[in-house]
């Protein structure tokens, strides 16, 4: 988390153009929610649903890069309360179960039979969800990142070390006391973040929890650079100009910490991780063994799913694909497992060639 975010977008590069990014249409959910999504590709292309991470983000342009836009089609949703969907951050009739009728809801709209998943992290959660719900309506998966929520990492996110404290300059600013434990610190911030009034308190919850966010995802990119600097000079610049960035970004964030005021940044913010904290609170509303199931199921119905994940990942664990791609293979399922020389990000410079593969590879 950022163990759970789709840090796809965490930082945009101006090297990387992307294909436009049109205005989001509205699906209706009933009374409380409207969901947004959006269409890019070959109209009659290979349908692909896309699903961003969180829970509390959304789709973003850079998240098209793994696709060929000429012979796809992508239908990427942004997840109930999210991006710009109805209305913000809102937690009210949201959880699991409903973000997986969504888009079963949104496949029916569409008149679609069948469609291929790309999700990550927290995405593939929803994923493995709706294939346990809906196997015949999946054609094939690639799962990026792979999210197990679990305490490891949720706790390695919301309880940062007195070291990582340190080097962030800040640990007296984030409201979680050192030594805390998981569900505490759980509530603790639920309750700021989802305070009616906000104060510097719930200003510095939100600020922290986006600083903790990218500084996981740059010390997941430093681990991959220290590594490629001793086997592939030209991967590690590559690797080095996305770190630089992701600490640039970083910096930054520090420096908003203590600054007076909430800013529109900061009201998306608020919304993200009301979202994010009502999720892991209830425990991404799976049942224990539900995420293995998914995955069994995927096996049972010949579903062929892509593992790939990032072998230096900080955030989500490498073990976590290694695991179900496992079980998923005992169980006679078609698996292929990679681990690029990458972190959690999926524009990473070793990821997203991954991504493209498995994204674009034609099935026998």
């Amino acid at each position: 988390m950022n163990s759970n975010i789709d840090a796809t977008k965490t930082v945009p590069s101006a090297r990387v153009t992307s294909p436009a990014w049109p205005r989001a249409q509205h699906l209706s959910l009933g009374r409380l929610h409207r969901m947004a999504w959006r269409e890019v590709g070959a109209p009659s292309g290979e349908p692909w649903l896309l699903l961003h991470g969180g829970p509390g983000s959304s789709c973003q342009p850079g998240m098209l890069r793994p696709f060929d836009l000429s012979r796809q089609r992508v239908v990427a949703p942004d997840q109930r309360g999210c991006g710009a969907s109805l209305p913000k951050g809102r937690t009210a009739g949201n959880h699991t179960a409903a973000l997986v009728a969504d888009m079963e809801a949104l496949r029916e709209h569409l008149g679609l039979e069948r469609w291929s998943l790309l999700a990550g992290s927290w995405g593939t959660v929803v994923a493995l969800a709706y294939t346990l719900a809906h196997p015949q309506r999946v054609q094939r998966l690639v799962l990026r990142g792979a999210f197990a929520l679990s305490r490891r990492e949720v706790g390695g996110l919301l309880l940062p070390s007195s070291r990582v404290r340190q080097s962030l300059g800040w640990g007296a600013l984030w409201p979680v006391v050192s030594g805390a434990v998981l569900p505490v610190a759980l509530q603790r911030l639920t309750q700021l973040i989802q305070s009616g009034t906000p104060g510097v308190a719930s200003l510095r919850a939100a600020r922290g929890w986006g600083l903790l966010e990218t500084a996981s995802a740059a010390r997941s990119q430093r681990r991959s650079l220290l590594h490629a600097a001793l086997s592939s000079p030209r991967l590690a610049a590559s690797i080095r100009r996305e770190w630089a960035s992701l600490r640039k970004a970083e910096k930054r964030a520090v420096a908003r910490l203590k600054q007076p005021g909430k800013t529109r940044a900061d009201r998306k913010a608020f919304a993200k991780f009301r979202i994010q904290a009502h999720y892991l609170r209830h425990g991404g509303f799976m049942r224990a063994g539900q995420l293995d199931r998914g995955v069994l199921q995927t096996a049972r119905h010949g579903t062929p799913v892509d593992w790939v994940h990032g072998r230096f990942d900080a955030i989500c664990p490498p073990a976590n694909s290694r695991r179900w791609a496992a079980l998923g293979r005992a169980a006679g399922g078609g698996v292929l497992h990679v681990e690029p020389h990458s972190g959690h990000l999926g524009h990473e410079p070793a990821m997203l060639p991954a991504l493209r593969q498995s994204v674009r590879r034609t099935l026998a």
